[in-house]
């Protein structure tokens, strides 16, 4: 069961999200990590579960959910409220993860994301205001990751993980195939040449970033 995250800070137009859950996610399990609950609504999305502290949030918006399905946490917690909302995903049979918003803010709340992707359980996409990001693990059913995000569209990927790492790609300006992985390593500003490209990870995981969802380049 996928399981879609709406977190707080900067997520796609609102008509990008319905479009995105109209096409791609039936059956989907929604979950708001705080103020995440205000993208969700925008989109006109009803969330299963909110979780959180309630510190960034109009708590008016809870009035409309039942009591069992919201979860309050103390503010001196040890983890973020979108970890809890991972947590929570895993809890009710999520195998798979998206992460809706998270963009713009305080870069320690963007790294805290980020770093969700380093983990043994990992979200597959997180998409932000500016970014539509998949990870792509060498063990992972969405291996290999083939996309159309336009013609000429900027395609960054960085090793994720303790490595090792191996890629291999098709129809990007500068293939991946020979490239050797480090840590520190990334390769910066690639391009879709004819807007299809295809990067699978034979070894390692990898984060691949591509510019904003739009409706037309949803995949």
């Amino acid at each position: 069961m996928l399981g879609i995250i709406f977190t707080g800070g900067k997520g796609p137009q609102a008509v990008v999200i319905k479009n995105l859950i109209g096409r791609e996610t039936s059956g989907a399990f929604f979950i708001a990590a705080d103020s995440g609950l205000a993208l969700a609504e925008q989109a006109g999305v009803k969330c299963d579960f909110i979780i959180g502290d309630m510190d960034s949030l109009d708590v008016t918006r809870l009035a409309s959910y039942p009591e069992d399905r919201i979860i309050r946490m103390q503010p001196d917690k040890d983890f973020t409220d979108t970890e809890l909302a991972v947590f929570l995903a895993v809890e009710k049979g999520c195998d798979k993860i998206w992460i809706i918003g998270g963009g713009g803010g305080r870069i320690d709340h963007l790294f805290g994301i980020r770093s969700l992707f380093e983990r043994d359980f990992f979200p597959h996409r997180w998409i932000t205001d500016e970014a539509d990001i998949y990870c792509i693990d060498a063990n992972s059913d969405e291996n290999p990751l083939s996309l159309n995000p336009g013609e000429g569209a900027c395609v960054s990927v960085f090793p994720l993980g303790a490595g090792p790492w191996k890629a291999k790609s098709s129809s990007l300006k500068w293939q991946l195939d020979k490239l050797k992985w480090d840590r520190g390593f990334f390769g910066l500003s690639n391009v879709a040449v004819d807007g299809w490209f295809m990067i699978t990870a034979e070894a390692g995981r990898f984060m691949v970033i591509l510019p904003e969802a739009s409706p037309e380049k949803l995949l």
